[in-house]
């Protein structure tokens, strides 16, 4: 006699976006920080990070607030993007952000 195997049921899991997990400019704040140590010579790696973060916000609202496109910001702030230091010091300033630095 055959014994029934269990059906299995099939699991969906949604992919993972650090933007979920961003609540509070603190949270965001941190992100980028732990960005930075994590890679500080990638610049691709910290506009994607900036990306994250931006989207967090609503990209049309930080379009607004930077006067920059929406279609612009997707763009500069990928993995694929090289965003300008004007573009960086905007969109920091619209999330209420700012850099700080210190000796190495």
């Amino acid at each position: 006699m055959a014994t029934k195997r269990p059906r299995r049921v099939k699991e969906t899991f949604s992919r993972y976006d650090s933007a979920d997990y961003l609540k509070s400019e603190e949270d965001m704040a941190a992100y980028l920080q732990a960005c930075l140590e994590e890679a500080p010579d990638d610049p691709a790696f910290i506009a994607q990070a900036l990306g994250t973060v931006a989207r967090t916000r609503g990209m049309m609202q930080l379009a607004k607030d930077t006067g920059l496109t929406r279609e612009g910001l997707y763009k500069a702030l990928s993995k694929d993007g090289n965003p300008s230091l004007a573009t960086v010091l905007k969109v920091l300033q619209a999330l209420h952000l700012k850099i700080s630095l210190h000796p190495a």
